[in-house]
């Protein structure tokens, strides 16, 4: 599963300003629904709701938000490189600047967490995230998540 299957470059917001947690999971909802189709305030609440059972902030500056949701056709990401980083209760209690949203159709059981394994292990990699940090531009980051694959495929 390629994570340019994922996320296409207008769901990559490369300069996010979010003071606080919920306002960074509103603006990342906003961005799905109008690439989803899916309401704005459905996205917020399913997203708010698995953050209710534990933080999605997996540690190093990085949190993967995610949510099964009817309606949704595809597994669909956006990610946001925050212009300033923001609490996000992470396991490691560092705050979080690189975020990826992920919603999949409520029926995408393994197909879900392959692309939750998916998004970890490409934002595992000390090189890609460096970069992705280093980069204000969205088509970078994409191409940065999309070379990822082919090194890690290999």
């Amino acid at each position: 599963m390629d994570l340019t299957d994922l996320i296409d470059v207008k769901a990559i917001m490369p300069a996010l300003k979010a003071n606080s947690k919920k306002q960074l999971l509103q603006l990342l909802s906003e961005r799905a629904a109008a690439i989803s189709g899916i309401p704005e305030r459905e996205i917020f609440e399913t997203i708010l709701q698995r953050e209710r059972l534990g933080s999605t902030g997996v540690g190093n500056g990085i949190a993967i938000p995610h949510g099964k949701i009817v309606g949704v056709r595809h597994i669909t990401g956006v990610f946001a490189r925050l212009e300033t980083p923001v609490d996000f209760d992470a396991l490691d209690d560092q705050p979080v600047d690189l975020v990826f949203l992920l919603l999949a159709p409520e029926g995408a059981g393994a197909d879900h967490l392959k692309a939750l394994s998916r998004i970890a292990r490409v934002l595992r990699d000390g090189d890609t995230v460096a970069k992705i940090r280093g980069t204000h531009d969205a088509a970078a980051i994409h191409a940065l998540l999309s070379e990822t694959q082919a090194s890690h495929a290999a």
